[in-house]
């Protein structure tokens, strides 16, 4: 005879009541910032929300049309602007992470061709508890100077 809290514990995992953080997870906006012809590499930009109630952490990412995928964001050091690679965007419970031109994005670098606007790039999110979600970021010219993203 199985043991009531053993088998409690196993409706609890079968049941799903143990939401994984892409479950959590809502994605707004995402898009691939068009770059120029010959480019090695194009940004990935958008909006993060967590709707639950653990903070959770974007750990890497995926795409096809590039070798190399990075978490990144830029720093200024000593008056200049560089752009480092970061091991995580933490998404604290309820809040969100802004991934923008400037600050925190994802770094599709060494492309395999060219992109082309209108087309559609599957980005997987990969986080902290093993899970991924996966969202179509739309390749798109840069906006004007001084347009933000809504969020």
């Amino acid at each position: 005879m199985r043991h009531p809290v053993f088998f409690a514990a196993g409706l609890l995992f079968s049941g799903g009541l143990l939401a994984a953080a892409a479950d959590q997870i809502e994605i707004h906006q995402p898009y691939v910032r068009l770059a120029p012809p010959n480019a090695p590499a194009a940004g990935a930009f958008m909006v993060i929300r967590n709707t639950g109630s653990k903070d959770v952490k974007v750990v890497k990412a995926d795409n096809p049309a590039s070798r190399v995928t990075e978490l990144h964001t830029h720093l200024n050091e000593a008056g200049i602007m560089k752009m480092r690679q970061v091991p995580a965007i933490e998404i604290k419970a309820g809040g969100e992470a802004l991934l923008q031109p400037g600050g925190l994005h994802i770094m599709l670098i060494d492309l395999k061709a060219p992109l082309q606007e209108g087309d559609n790039i599957p980005i997987t999110l990969g986080f902290d508890d093993g899970s991924s979600k996966q969202v179509n970021a739309k390749v798109m010219r840069p906006l004007p100077t001084g347009m933000r993203m809504q969020h």
